[in-house]
C-alpha cells in the first residue's frame, strides 16, 4: 500500500477571546480545526491540520485580517506530520449531513441518499467546507430557502474554501458560477470537487483577493454573491459587493460572530443594502442582504 499523503500541522497560541477568529482564519485551509486549553497557564492553543502545505501568505492574510482590530497576529508553528491513513481514521467522524434540500456525504457513504436532495460529494481530508461549521451551515440554509423562493442565474462564490457553496447553487439552479480564493489549495480542492460532482463545466475556479480577480470582474454585475469570510473583510468590503451586486441582487454573508453582526451590517447599509434576515447557529452570524433600490 502506498504511503498516505503528508498532512501539515499548524499551531496558534491565542487568548480566549480570540480563538474563535483563529479558528474561522484557519478553516479555509485545513482539513479539521481544534483547540486545546492549558489546565495550569489558562492559555489556549488552536490546532489546524490541513492536506497541503499551507500557503504562507494566504495563511498570513487571513491571520492579519482575524487581528487587525486586536493587534499584531500570534506566531504560527507549521510542520508536517508523518504519513498516516488520517483520511481513513476520520471517515468514521464525517456521517452524511443534510442541511434543507442539501446533502453533504463522502465518497464512503453507501446507499441511497433522501428523496429530492441536492447531493454534495465531498471527502473528509481535502480541504475545510464539509457543511459542519455553523458558518457553512448557515450559508446553505440560506441557499436553501432563497432557492425555494426565486431562481438565480449569475452567482458569486467570494472565499470559496472546499467550494461547497458553489457546488451548492450549480447543482440547485444548473447555471455557471464564479468561484474564487485567495489560497491555492483551495482553488485546487474546488476543481476537484466540481469534477467529482459533476459541475466542473459550470464552477469557474479562479485564485485572487476580493474583486480585483479578472474572473469577477468579467462576470459582473451577479444577482447573488456568498461570501464565508470574516467580519473585517466582509466590512471593508462593502462597497466593492454593492458595485458588483445587481439592483435586484441578493448577499450571502457568513464567517463572523454574531456580536459583529450589528456593524458588519452598518457598512453594507452605507452602501444601500439592507438586512432581509439573519440567521445564528453556535454563535455564528449569516446575514442575508437585499441589493440596492433602483
Amino acid at each position: 500500500m502506498a504511503d498516505a499523503p503528508t498532512l501539515w500541522r499548524i499551531e496558534i497560541k491565542a487568548a480566549e477571546d480570540a480563538v474563535a477568529a483563529v479558528e474561522a482564519a484557519l478553516e479555509p485551509q485545513c482539513i479539521a480545526v481544534s483547540r486545546f486549553i492549558d489546565a495550569a497557564t489558562g492559555r489556549w492553543r488552536v490546532e489546524g491540520i490541513a492536506g497541503a502545505e499551507p500557503d504562507p501568505e494566504a495563511l498570513a492574510a487571513r491571520l492579519a485580517e482575524a487581528f487587525a482590530a486586536r493587534g499584531p497576529a500570534p506566531p504560527a508553528t507549521v510542520e508536517p506530520l508523518a504519513p498516516r491513513d488520517w483520511v481513513g481514521d476520520n471517515l468514521a467522524g464525517f456521517p452524511p449531513l443534510s442541511v434543507g434540500r442539501f446533502h453533504i456525504r463522502g465518497s464512503h457513504v453507501a446507499g441511497p441518499p433522501p428523496a429530492g436532495a441536492i447531493v454534495l460529494r465531498l471527502d473528509a481530508g481535502q480541504a475545510f467546507g464539509t457543511g459542519e461549521h455553523a458558518t457553512t451551515k448557515g450559508c446553505l440554509t440560506a441557499l436553501d430557502r432563497l432557492g425555494r423562493a426565486r431562481r438565480f442565474r449569475r452567482p458569486l462564490d467570494l472565499g470559496c474554501g472546499s467550494g461547497i457553496l458553489a457546488l451548492a447553487m450549480a447543482k440547485a439552479w444548473r447555471v455557471p458560477v464564479v468561484a474564487t480564493d485567495i489560497d491555492a489549495n483551495a482553488v485546487r480542492v474546488a476543481e476537484a470537487n466540481a469534477r467529482l460532482n459533476g459541475v466542473a463545466r459550470l464552477v469557474r475556479v479562479a485564485r485572487g483577493p476580493g474583486y480585483r480577480v479578472p474572473a469577477i470582474v468579467a462576470g459582473a454585475p451577479y444577482d447573488l454573491i456568498v461570501a464565508n469570510i470574516l467580519a473585517r473583510p466582509l466590512a471593508a468590503m462593502a462597497g466593492d459587493l454593492a458595485r458588483h451586486l445587481s439592483p435586484s441582487g441578493v448577499a450571502v454573508l457568513s464567517g463572523l460572530l454574531a456580536r459583529d453582526a450589528n456593524w458588519v451590517m452598518a457598512a453594507h447599509r452605507s452602501f444601500g443594502l439592507s438586512l432581509g434576515r439573519m440567521l445564528v447557529f453556535d454563535g455564528w452570524a449569516t446575514l442575508v442582504l437585499a441589493g440596492r433600490a433602483r
